[in-house]
Order: structure tokens, then C-alpha cells, then sequence
């Protein structure tokens, strides 16, 4: 099947807004997209009076180097948000077509899903000895869907997915919708991304962020990896000018060779430290469960979860309860901090009772 014939028809049938920038380099004397000539006070040689590039040639060059993809598979967009609200967009029929989610799991699918009119199917995931593992019989059960999300690791439990668990999923899937795996959290786990998969699966599609591992959760920039087919569908329905010009440059910085063997060693740095408050979590009388994840985080069930993030609260300590997921009652996630951050919970951990 063509990838681009899963896509709504009236989506196939756009053509993309031609924007000044689209139709026209910034080279010259820019006479033809209605901005003031004059840049404002404290622009720091930014050009912010001009629009910047719909897709910002240099950084989508970097990305695509760092993500191991060609360029013509890549789409930058505004976070991760933005890659779900345009997949929903392009490919899912209101009132007419399904989207399938495994809660717990980002709250973004499943509400970007009812926000686009979809029939959502959700197909939760298994408790199991180790962790959180996906309902295989139940997702070979579930029927077609033009979209299939999936997380790894996953947000919130930690677990992540095996390569071949989510190829197998979109090679069943392939005349009928998208595989979309979220690896926001990727660069916490040492699973390989199946970003360089996408060439040889045209319905998988692959998220990716820098608001997590890069710390630019300010800047709003992601990823999405897919079919060049995929691609070209979702640059017909995104805004002409997605990317604010201070939003590239922080994220072209941050991309730089030295730059990201920093931020390698911040993440050894984090995880190393992980242990150390996960065996807080485990030796504390009021914590049921502890599960690690693979992630910049950590999932807890205690004996009363609103109590504990209410009591942090009160301490100066923000913990995010996650007692309204599916099979998580009483669970908290809480986020990993600096080495310092991380003994400050640890102290009113050891004089907090349930």
C-alpha cells in the first residue's frame, strides 16, 4: 500500500501554504514578507524582525546526523505535542476512524485523540513481575486503527519496548495505519531508537524531543521521524513558521560536539544517582513498590499517593501524582534532580509517614 493513502483525502488533496520563506531564501533585500526592516532593541544579531525558516536548514542537518536518519525523513516541530496534534490531523477522520493507546501512558494521545472526534480503543498495559508490559493479544484484538501509540521508555511506569516487539507490531499494521513509538526518554535508556527504522518500515513513525535529555523543555523543539510520503502530509497541515528564531539557535548550541558530550555526562551523572534514590524509596516503610524505569524518573506506590505528594508540596517539593491513570492508584512519579534536589526529598523521605 502507499503510506499516503492512510491519510485523510482531503488532507491528500492540500497543497501546503507558501509562505515568504518557503517561496524565497533570506538572502537580499527582503522586500516581500510585510516585516519591519528594523530588528528590536537587544535582538543580539538574532534577525527576530524576520521570519526564520519553516525548517531551519543547519538544524535539521544536525538533528538528522545525531538521530541517524536522512534529512528527507525528519520534521521539526513544536515538541512532541505538535508531531501528535499533526499525525491526529492528517490521518485520523473524525467520527469515522480509530486510534489506540496502552494507558498508563502520556495523557496527550489518548486527548489529542478525542479533541480530532476519534473512536479511542484503549488496550491497558499488564502489571507484571518486572514492571508494565504491553497486552499483546489484546492489541491483536483490537481491530484496525489508523494510529497506534506506543512509549519507550514509557511515561509513566519507566519500561521500555524491545526493537523487534514494536517492527512486528507495524509490519501487522501496515495496510491498515501507523505505528507511533514516543522515545522522549531515550537518551536515559540504553535501548537503541528505531529512528534508522523507518526506512525500511513505512508505517512506523518515531517521536523525538529536546525538552528532556537536552534540558531545552523551554524551547518547545522536537522531532518526528517517518516515510518521506509521511512527511510531505504533515508539512501541508503545520504552520508556515513553527520554530521561533532564539528556539533554534539555543537548540543548534546545544547540538555542538562538545555540547552534547556535556550533557552525556550530566545524564551518567543522574542515572548514577538514581540508585541512590531508589534504595530510599525501597527501605521506606510506606512505599509498596518501587519501580525504576529506564527513565529520568521514578514510579512509587505508598500507602496513601495524594498524601505524599500533598505532604512534598508542603515542603517545597513538587511530585506528580498519578493516582488517575489506569492501575496506578496511590502511584506517584517522581522526577529525578540534581544530587543536591535528590537528597533534599530524601531527607523528608525519611521523616514522612503516611
Amino acid at each position: 500500500m502507499n503510506i499516503a493513502d492512510l491519510a485523510r483525502p482531503e488532507i491528500r488533496a492540500l497543497a501546503p501554504y507558501a509562505s515568504a520563506r518557503a517561496l524565497a531564501d533570506s538572502a537580499g533585500i527582503l522586500l516581500n514578507a510585510n516585516e519591519n526592516p528594523w530588528p528590536p532593541e537587544g535582538d543580539a544579531g538574532l534577525g527576530l524582525n524576520r521570519y526564520p525558516e519553516p525548517q531551519p536548514t543547519e538544524l535539521k542537518k544536525r538533528l538528522a546526523a545525531y538521530y541517524g536518519v536522512s534529512p528527507e525523513n525528519l520534521l521539526l516541530t513544536r515538541g512532541s505535542d505538535e508531531g501528535i496534534d499533526l499525525l491526529m490531523r492528517a490521518f485520523v477522520r473524525p467520527h469515522a476512524d480509530r486510534v489506540i493507546t496502552c494507558p498508563p501512558c502520556f495523557g496527550m494521545y489518548a486527548l489529542s485523540a478525542r479533541i480530532q472526534g476519534a473512536e479511542l480503543v484503549e488496550i491497558p498495559l499488564r502489571e507484571s513481575g518486572d514492571g508494565f508490559e504491553l497486552d499483546r493479544a489484546g492489541l491483536s484484538k483490537a481491530g484496525p486503527a489508523k494510529l497506534v501509540f506506543l512509549c519507550s521508555p514509557n511515561n509513566p511506569t519507566g519500561d521500555g519496548l524491545a526493537a523487534e516487539t514494536v517492527l512486528e507490531l507495524a509490519r501487522r499494521r501496515a495496510d491498515e495505519g501507523l505505528v507511533v513509538i514516543d522515545e522522549a526518554y531515550i537518551e536515559f535508556s540504553d535501548r537503541q531508537s528505531l529512528a534508522s527504522r523507518v526506512a525500511q518500515q513505512p508505517n512506523l513513525v518515531v517521536l523525538r524531543t529536546l525538552s528532556k535529555a537536552f534540558g531545552l523543555a523551554g524551547c518547545r523543539l522536537g522531532a518526528l521521524i517517518a516515510h518521506p510520503k509521511v512527511i510531505d502530509l504533515l508539512r501541508r497541515i503545520i504552520p508556515p513558521y513553527p520554530l521561533p528564531t532564539p528556539a533554534v539557535a539555543a537548540a543548534e548550541a546545544a547540538l555542538e560536539p562538545e555540547a552534547v558530550a556535556a550533557r552525556r555526562e550530566q545524564i551518567d551523572l543522574l542515572m548514577d544517582d538514581k540508585r541512590r534514590l531508589v534504595q530510599a524509596l525501597e527501605t521506606h516503610p510506606a512505599v509498596r513498590r518501587v519501580w525504576p524505569g529506564e527513565a529520568n524518573f521514578v514510579l512509587v506506590r505508598t500507602t496513601d499517593g495524594p498524601a505524599l505528594v500533598r505532604d512534598a508540596a508542603a515542603a517545597g517539593i513538587r511530585l506528580r501524582d498519578q493516582s488517575a491513570q489506569p492501575g496506578l492508584a496511590d502511584c506517584v512519579r517522581i522526577t529525578l534532580g540534581t544530587p543536591e534536589e535528590n537528597t533534599a526529598f530524601i531527607e523528608f523521605l525519611q521523616d514522612w509517614k503516611a
